[in-house]
């Protein structure tokens, strides 16, 4: 089983202004004359932390950490004027360019996933490789499962109960219309109320028995994260239903390595399952005891050894 490296120190850092009031911070460590690799944090809204440059080889890897607009240190936190999907594409081809980088390689995990993809589509020609973790697809189908009266709500009825009784009352309307109709509401009880119901949902369908309900106080910090979250939700993650999925074929010589959770509920394997049809070329890897997150032995040493492998194929 291989574990993450050992800690690392950014050698550089700064923010990268985008022409708008947004600021992008952004880090680089490992070896500068390595493999170019940016790491793509999930979410939307969730940020970096210092053990996602642990998973590549910093002798070998030139590791790229930046925090999406309005999340981590980029400012302003949780700003969703100018922050859509295809400001977070322009930010990460404005950063490739500041480096002077040809190409890199891409890893992402669920919406991070999702970001590399939609890059990989726009931009193919900069594109080494494709690490993915989790794979969020954005389609319709996969809110509906996450938020909808057929899917993972049948594995939480008893928390599903609670956003029936606890969110507002919409006529003819969905969850994700009644969680956003109560957090963006004036009421700032009400608004932290649904920051609450969000957190616990997510966090169970996300850790299943690893999940602890926080006792922590709902807080400005954590309101303004669900409301990044839910602004990209409602707006469908600003693409087109399948948009990914029907524009794989530009992707086939991109080398791809797909690791998916069997036990994920998030995102059910049948995206990351799709997701390999689509890319003929790419190599899934089932993890039978993983589940979302990037924790755990099994899910470490997949993706690190996933970077391993790719210096291979890359130098």
């Amino acid at each position: 089983m291989k574990s993450l490296y050992s800690e690392i120190t950014p050698f550089h850092t700064f923010f990268l202004e985008t022409g708008s009031d947004h600021r992008i911070y952004v880090e680089q460590s490992g070896n500068p004359a390595g493999i170019p690799a940016i790491f793509l944090h999930g979410g939307p809204c969730s940020g970096t932390k210092p053990d996602h440059r642990r998973f590549f080889n910093p002798e070998r890897y030139h590791i790229i950490l930046l925090d999406q607009r309005g999340c981590g240190l980029s400012e302003p936190f949780g700003e969703l004027q100018g922050n859509t999907t295809q400001d977070l594409l322009a930010d990460m081809e404005r950063i490739r360019e500041r480096l002077g980088i040809r190409q890199w390689l891409l890893f992402g995990g669920s919406w991070g996933g999702t970001l590399a993809l939609l890059y990989a589509q726009r931009h193919p020609e900069r594109v080494l490789a494709m690490i993915l973790r989790g794979v969020f697809l954005a389609r319709r189908v996969d809110m509906e499962w996450f938020l909808g009266e057929n899917g993972v709500n049948k594995i939480y009825p008893e928390l599903w109960q609670e956003l029936q009784d606890y969110l507002p009352d919409l006529p003819g309307g969905t969850m994700l219309e009644r969680f956003c109709e109560a957090l963006f509401s004036a009421d700032q009880e009400m608004a932290k109320c649904a920051v609450r119901l969000w957190q616990a949902w997510s966090g169970q369908v996300a850790l299943g028995n690893d999940y602890q309900e926080s006792l922590e106080a709902v807080n400005e910090k954590m309101l303004r994260q669900v409301k990044m979250e839910l602004h990209y939700a409602a707006h469908d993650y600003f693409i087109v239903d399948n948009q990914i999925l029907a524009n794989c074929a530009g992707l086939s010589a991109i080398p791809t390595v797909i690791i998916h959770g069997r036990n994920d509920l998030t995102c059910p394997i049948e995206s990351g399952w799709r997701l390999h049809r689509a890319l003929p070329q790419s190599s899934l890897r089932i993890l039978q005891n993983a589940g979302h997150i990037a924790r755990g032995e099994e899910m470490i040493d997949a993706l690190v050894s996933a970077t391993d492998e790719m210096v291979a194929v890359l130098v």
